[in-house]
């Protein structure tokens, strides 16, 4: 294991090809702590999850494992629930070509900007505030602008922040998220003018494909951020479930 966070709380291990994040001062959050990629580096084993599942029982914590369709063994879903996994709120991953956005509808009256290492903590702060995530991540968000592969984006009405979005690449791929908007600036068109600013930068950069995700739509009917993605030209390519380690796992964010 490696320390993620540089101070104390937050720890990274590599187990049967899954990258585990734990952090033990947000017991119940099943998005900060959780093993990506179970099952897509290298098939998952009853060895490799009974380790991972030692790795959060350490700290204490309820966890998450996002599986994808392509997850191997087939049997993984149902291993996980004979775990007494219990299934949460899925995310839908998206994709689009990186070509011009067209216009996302955004509001003339907000001014995206791109913030660099000097700024971090206004991103750090409205991203915190819009999402409402622990104070345990300032840290992590705080890393991100100026940070090899990132760009970090905040919306401003005049001179106020009001929400964020941020874009990471990674050789020809670059994936959208990080995107909070203040209660008071929802509905504003603050996250299309962001999506926009990220599919540029992600042009610009020499990306070929974009990618994101959001939550599923709820009884059939889709919510704001799947709207303004597909708006934005992205095309869902599957639903990621979200397997739960307990009743108390939490996959909000916001939860500590």
């Amino acid at each position: 294991m490696r320390n993620l966070l540089g101070g104390p709380g937050g720890d990274v291990a590599e187990i049967g090809g899954a990258v585990c994040t734990a952090f033990r001062q947000t017991p119940s959050s099943a998005l900060f702590n959780r093993a990506l990629g179970v099952g897509v580096a290298e098939p998952a084993t009853e060895a490799a999850l009974d380790e991972i599942d030692a790795f959060f029982a350490a700290g204490g914590l309820a966890y998450g494992i996002p599986v994808t369709p392509e997850a191997k063994p087939a049997e993984l879903p149902a291993w996980l629930e004979a775990r007494s996994f219990r299934r949460g709120y899925a995310w839908t991953k998206f994709a689009r070509k990186a070509q011009a956005a067209g216009d996302l509808d955004h509001k003339p009256d907000l001014r995206v900007e791109h913030l660099g290492a000097d700024r971090a903590e206004v991103f750090a702060d409205v991203f915190s505030r819009a999402y409402g995530t622990p104070e345990v991540t300032r840290p992590l968000l705080e890393r991100l602008p100026g940070a090899d592969g990132w760009q970090c984006f905040v919306a401003f009405d005049g001179q106020t922040p009001a929400a964020t979005g941020a874009l990471f690449v990674a050789g020809s791929v670059g994936w959208l998220g990080a995107a909070g908007t203040m209660p008071e600036y929802r509905r504003r068109g603050a996250q299309g003018a962001l999506l926009a600013a990220r599919i540029e930068a992600g042009i610009a950069a020499g990306c070929e494909t974009l990618v994101t995700e959001t939550g599923e739509p709820i009884d059939g009917r889709p919510g704001a951020s799947y709207r303004n993605l597909v708006r934005a030209g992205f095309e869902p390519q599957y639903v990621r479930q979200n397997y739960l380690s307990s009743e108390r796992a939490d996959t909000s964010g916001t939860q500590a």
